[in-house]
């Protein structure tokens, strides 16, 4: 398999994880998402996701795009150790909590919504800011209830699901961004708990090669 992303990109970010931690073996292809102009915007890489975002899948002669979907591919290539409870609502409240961050919180602070305001709405760096911090805090407010609902040492219980998959990522960008996370404490636990797991060492941003190129 071939992984194209952006070592800074969530989406990738959770792909990556979700590969460690079924023990995938793959190839990363860096996509630059800033450098001249935006790499994810050049023919070549349209040909793979006309749409020009990160992640694509290449396995063999079929290619996926969409991180959620190139993760439900993997869950049903490899089944172990999964990544969806078997029991239908355990399944379900995976699923939800999983939007909550990869639908609701990260599309609208993404790479391109956020040069959109600062670029042809003219927003100011500080109400940029502001944006991202609004809806952290937005999102984490109820997503922090949920866990006392559902929640162990992971989201849903105590075994890594698509739903830590999909936490990590917005932590990271949440603390990137300056994000006074300290009214969420489940979300902190968890978050630190994963990190320290190795599928979850090998993803992290840092650790990629295209890491602050």
């Amino acid at each position: 398999m071939i992984l194209h992303g952006y070592w800074r990109s969530s989406a990738s970010y959770r792909t990556r994880i979700a590969l460690q931690v079924k023990g995938i073996d793959y190839e990363y292809a860096p996509v630059h998402l800033v450098k001249d102009g935006g790499e994810q915007k050049t023919a070549a890489y349209r040909q793979l996701n006309p749409a020009g975002l990160v992640p694509t899948l290449v396995d063999g002669d079929f290619r996926l795009n969409q991180s959620l979907a190139i993760i439900e591919y993997l869950e049903s290539v490899q089944p172990e150790p999964a990544l969806i409870p078997k029991d239908p609502k355990q399944a379900a409240i995976v699923r939800m909590l999983a939007l909550d961050m990869a639908a609701d919180l990260q599309p609208i602070t993404n790479l391109r919504v956020l040069q959109y305001l600062t670029g042809t709405l003219e927003v100011s760096d500080s109400e940029r800011l502001d944006w991202i911090h609004h809806w952290v805090k937005v999102t984490f407010a109820a997503f922090e209830q949920r866990l006392h609902a559902y929640a162990g040492r992971c989201c849903v219980g105590d075994t890594v699901s698509l739903a830590d998959i999909c936490l990590v990522p917005q932590v990271y960008n949440a603390q990137r961004f300056g994000v006074d996370l300290s009214s969420f404490p489940k979300v902190l636990a968890i978050n630190d708990h994963l990190q320290g797991l190795p599928a979850f060492v090998a993803a992290r941003p840092e650790a990629q090669p295209d890491a602050d190129s």
